[in-house]
């Protein structure tokens, strides 16, 4: 049967890096929604090469932030000298992200223009390290935040459509970086938070980006980052009008509300001490909201020493509260070698390999 090819297809951020740094000489852009991590991918790329990075601003550039004529007066020529914010003139590999090429003006996106060659890539006359990797990120035509390429600049990169992550995507990396378990309940219980307007029929959903509305604030993967620094702060503000009106800010009106709500869950659930002294007497919630919390909050908590009596207290709630536990611990990174190196998790493992 003839494969038939899904033209447009989306990438991941993970399947964006892997393409970049399999053919560095390439220059692509990636294109998405508001908030769902292109530039971030800068310190991902970095990380597996071991290179510097430099994040360039490009609609905050004029033409003389990227480099400047200087006087040879030996030869009464003059030479340009970039700007030490792309690193270049250290001659060592470095990765540049353009970011929000696309929102920049024109005369400076003529400038960096030669940044987007293949062979000899430049700024001005200085040469970028041929080891290098420069790419771009932008927003959608259809996100309306006045990004545009005209075709000789589209004609040097190749565009890379960023999907947005869903909400078990992002929970897998939220419980790598240290997002409150609050939120991550949260997202959990209600995954439209992660849904987008691509996807058809998200008109009233009122916690997304929605090109066709006015917004001010927003759901995204940005800002439910943002979010979860106010809510492990909470305590500090001591104030809950002042913490609702914040978050409001971050994730707009019907997320902070919602929010708050399994904040209050978090307020009721048992101590983490008390969960492993007492495994078989400490209090079981019955709520879904607080379950979701304790959870996820355990995951981002689970230490070799702790699993024999975790392990033990989950057995005590219902079936699909233990699937949770134990999908979002084997899908996690850096805590799966903690959960596949104990007895019992392994065992569940091999009963359940279907839900992994």
């Amino acid at each position: 049967m003839e494969k038939k090819l899904d033209i447009g297809k989306t990438v991941t951020l993970a399947q964006a890096a892997k393409i970049i740094l399999a053919t560095p000489m390439n220059r692509y852009n990636l294109g998405g929604e508001p908030g769902v991590g292109k530039s971030s991918l800068m310190a991902l790329i970095a990380l597996r090469t071991g290179y510097q990075s430099s994040m360039i601003d490009v609609p905050n550039l004029d033409l003389g932030d990227a480099a400047m004529p200087v006087t040879d007066h030996d030869s009464r020529t003059t030479h340009y000298y970039p700007n030490a914010r792309f690193k270049i003139h250290l001659d060592k590999p470095v990765v540049i992200c353009l970011d929000e090429f696309s929102k920049g003006a024109d005369p400076v996106k003529n400038m960096l223009h030669p940044m987007l060659e293949v062979n000899n890539p430049r700024l001005g006359d200085v040469p970028i390290h041929p080891e290098s990797i420069v790419f771009l990120t932008g927003n959608l035509a259809s996100d309306r935040v006045g990004d545009n390429l005209k075709a000789h600049t589209q004609n040097r990169i190749i565009p890379l459509h960023v999907s947005k992550p869903t909400a078990e995507e992002w929970l897998i990396w939220a419980a790598e970086n240290d997002i409150a378990p609050v939120v991550m309940a949260w997202v959990a219980r209600t995954p439209q938070v992660l849904a987008s307007y691509l996807d058809g029929d998200q008109d009233q959903n009122p916690y997304i980006y929605l090109p066709k509305k006015v917004q001010g604030a927003f759901c995204s993967p940005r800002s439910l980052e943002r979010v979860s620094y106010l809510v492990k702060a909470r305590n500090v503000i001591n104030d809950d009008d002042a913490l609702i009106a914040a978050m409001a800010g971050a994730v707009g009106e019907a997320g902070a509300r919602d929010l708050q709500a399994f904040i209050e869950y978090q307020d009721q659930l048992p101590l983490w001490d008390s969960i492993l002294k007492s495994p078989t007497t400490a209090v079981v919630p019955t709520d879904a909201g607080a379950c979701a919390v304790l959870l996820y909050g355990a995951v981002m908590r689970m230490e070799r020493s702790a699993m024999t009596p975790f392990f033990t207290y989950l057995k005590r709630f219902p079936e699909e509260w233990q699937h949770v536990f134990c999908t979002t611990m084997a899908k996690s990174p850096t805590k799966k070698n903690i959960a596949f190196t104990h007895k019992e998790f392994a065992t569940w493992c091999l009963d359940n390999e279907d839900l992994l």
